[in-house]
This record gives structure tokens, C-alpha cells and sequence, in this order.
């Protein structure tokens, strides 16, 4: 039907369906259907003309919101943020979008404005094809311990704290494919209450390495260490590191074995602080040691602890087969801290450390040092000519 015809045939329809009763309507919507091809709902909506003029209707799309250069300037944000998540990546947007000006080109601030109102769900629409070249596995390598047990008491029950330093524990191995002989290990440290990490290599998981590693992040925390929880690991389950909680005032307790979940929260930081930044290569030299300790105190822990926002989960309902988790707004583990203890000196240098940290040229040098540490490992590793 052309176009003037349908005009005509839409204007008598509307006529006759504004003037016709209830069984009268249901057989013109079946007329005017036939006739037009419309859904039905649609055609109830022509029909009332809430849909304006069925000859252009059709035709009518809505215009791409965000430009190609919005999209660019976004995409360069989560590539060098590591790729966060989307709600994780709106938080972050105030953070980088004034240094963005200085790396990324096309960032106006109409650009920024427009990115500043997409919402999460746009922004996974918009990154989906970059999000499917980013897939990756997961292993972990744990191995129970049974001294001590007794004395440590068992914790299963949700962290409920509202305070900083109460935080779990882990290690995290770089064994690569064979894990004979003696490599390294991360020991992992997050904070429940704000997602602040911290990380140590050491050379093996003896147990006088793994407290000193331990006693290392102690001093380096913002704020104060009162508790720890962990698996049930030989490395943590010792008389060392009892005595050493003893005598610092930490509550220790374990989780069960083989229960992830019982230590979720640094299970998931063991993937976002270690297990993406070194990947699965083995390192065991002390040069490297020594180089992963720099990073862990250096550019890692201001990258994440200052501009990597996080969430926090607060319930989990079930409806029906699904379970329904809802989180917190997402905010930097810093922020975080700065809500809890507002006149802390040591906060306000960290404060006053983020305002004069550009975190493109922290995302560069990071990049950097990862790829000397990984060009060392491969020639160690490449097979003689």
C-alpha cells in the first residue's frame, strides 16, 4: 500500500475506532492489522494516535546517542583502567576523564559529559565486541594442613564489620606448568570493610617468610590490622604465625577445607591483584622477587587501592531459580577509607597522592615494568639454539 493510500485508510480508521464500541473495535484492530501487517499493540496505539503518523512510523529510528569518538574515549579508559567492570568503570570515569584530556584524543568536554550520563548497561553494550577477546581460565593450588587446627577456630559466616582491619588472607602460587623445586608466591592481604589489598612475593611458602611478608604489609596498611582469616593451608596453620598474631593482638580463625566461598573476598582479589597482572608464567629467581615486590608497593597498590573502584556485596534474594545479588555504589578502596576515618593524616597524604597521580602514565609504567619482568622469563625459559 502506498503511502498517500494509507494515510487516507489510517485517518477513516481512526475515525471509526474512536466512535465505535468495545465489539466493534475488536473487529476494525482485526481489519486494520490485516490490512497494515502491525502488531496488534501497535496498531491499538495507531489507532489512538499515540504512535504519530503510520506513514513515517515505521521508518522512524532512533539516533546513535554516544559518537564514535564517546566510545573511543571510553574504550581507552577501560583498557587502561585493566578492563573493569562496567559499574565499576562508571565510578572510576570522574577519576580519569580530566587526565584523559592529556592522552586520549577526541576527549571534549562534550565527550566527557556524554560519558559521565551513560549508564553501566550502555557501556557493556558499547565494549561487548572488545569484552569477547578477553576471555580467560582460572586454577588454583591449595593444599590443607592439619596442625593447629584445634586451636584455630573455624569461621563460615559472613564478614560483618563496619570498621577497617579485619581482612583475609591467601596465597597466590607461580609455579607455571611444573611446580617442582622452589618458585615464588604472592601473599595476598584484602580488607573486608574497604577492598584495600596488599600484596608480597616470597621465594617459597615457608612459614618465617610467609609472617615476615605478613609484618611488611602490617606497617604498610592504612590503618590497623586486628584480625585475619585464612584457609587451611600449612603455610598459615603454624606455630609462627599463632605466636606472631599472639603478640600484635590479631584475632586468627580459618576457614573450612575446600570451601572457597568461606574466603570469597580474597579469592576474587587473588584474579584482579595477582592472577591478571603476572598471569601463569613461573618465576623463581630472586631478581624477579625482588622486581614483583616493587611493583606490589609501588605502582599496583596506588593503582588499585587509589583509582580501581570496587562493590560490596550487601544481600542476595532468591526469586524463583535466580539468585539476585545487590551491591553498594562502587567507590575506590581509598574512598572508602576516607569515610571512615575523615581526619587521618595518613589518609589525607594518600588523598594528596591520588590529586597529583596521573593514572594513564601509572597504567603505562605498570605495563612496562610487567613486560621486562616477562621478557626475562621467556629468554630464561627459551630453548637453546
Amino acid at each position: 500500500m502506498s503511502g498517500e493510500r494509507l494515510a487516507k485508510a489510517l485517518l477513516e480508521f481512526r475515525e471509526r475506532y474512536r466512535s465505535a464500541g468495545r465489539r466493534e473495535r475488536g473487529e476494525l484492530l482485526d481489519e486494520f492489522c490485516k490490512l497494515t501487517k502491525y502488531h496488534r499493540k501497535y496498531a491499538i496505539a495507531v489507532l489512538r494516535d499515540q504512535a504519530g503518523d503510520a506513514a513515517t512510523a515505521s521508518k522512524r529510528r532512533r539516533g546513535p546517542t554516544y559518537s564514535r569518538a564517546a566510545v573511543r574515549v571510553l574504550a581507552a579508559v577501560w583498557e587502561a583502567a585493566d578492563y573493569p567492570w562496567s559499574v565499576r568503570l562508571k565510578a572510576l570515569l570522574p577519576l580519569w576523564l580530566p587526565w584523559a584530556r592529556k592522552h586520549v584524543h577526541g576527549c571534549t568536554p562534550q565527550v566527557e559529559g556524554r560519558l559521565l550520563r551513560m549508564s553501566a548497561r550502555q557501556m557493556d553494550r558499547r565494549l561487548a565486541a572488545q569484552k569477547r577477546k578477553l576471555k580467560r581460565a582460572l586454577y588454583g593450588r591449595t593444599k590443607p594442613g592439619s596442625l593447629l587446627k584445634q586451636s584455630i577456630p573455624v569461621k563460615t559466616g559472613n564478614w560483618d564489620v563496619q570498621e577497617p582491619g579485619y581482612c583475609e588472607i591467601d596465597l597466590v602460587s607461580h609455579s607455571g606448568p611444573s611446580a617442582s623445586g622452589e618458585f615464588i608466591y604472592s601473599l595476598n592481604v584484602t580488607d573486608i570493610h574497604s577492598g584495600w589489598a596488599e600484596t608480597r612475593a616470597i621465594m617459597g611458602k615457608g612459614e618465617a617468610g610467609v609472617v615476615a611478608a605478613l609484618d611488611d604489609i602490617r606497617q604498610s596498611l592504612p590503618f590497623q590490622l586486628k584480625a585475619i582469616d585464612s584457609d587451611n593451608g600449612s603455610e598459615f596453620i603454624n606455630y609462627h604465625l599463632c605466636r606472631y598474631c599472639d603478640e600484635h593482638a590479631i584475632q586468627f580463625t580459618r576457614g573450612r577445607p575446600y570451601k572457597k566461598n568461606d574466603n570469597a573476598h580474597i579469592e576474587q582479589k587473588n584474579w584482579t591483584h595477582v592472577r591478571r597482572i603476572f598471569g601463569w608464567d613461573r618465576y623463581d629467581t630472586h631478581e624477579q622477587l625482588e622486581h614483583m615486590n616493587a611493583l606490589y608497593r609501588g605502582p599496583i597498590r596506588t593503582m588499585m587501592n587509589l583509582f580501581q573502584p570496587c562493590v560490596k556485596l550487601i544481600a542476595k534474594e532468591r526469586v524463583g531459580t535466580k539468585v539476585r545479588r545487590h551491591y553498594d555504589e562502587a567507590q575506590t578502596p581509598l574512598d572508602r577509607l576516607a569515610q571512615t576515618f575523615s581526619s587521618s593524616a595518613h589518609v589525607a597524604k594518600l588523598m594528596a597522592q591520588r590529586a597529583s597521580t596521573d593514572p594513564f602514565e601509572l597504567s603505562n609504567t605498570l605495563d612496562n615494568q610487567l613486560r621486562k619482568l616477562q621478557k626475562q622469563v621467556h629468554q630464561r625459559t627459551k630453548p637453546a639454539a
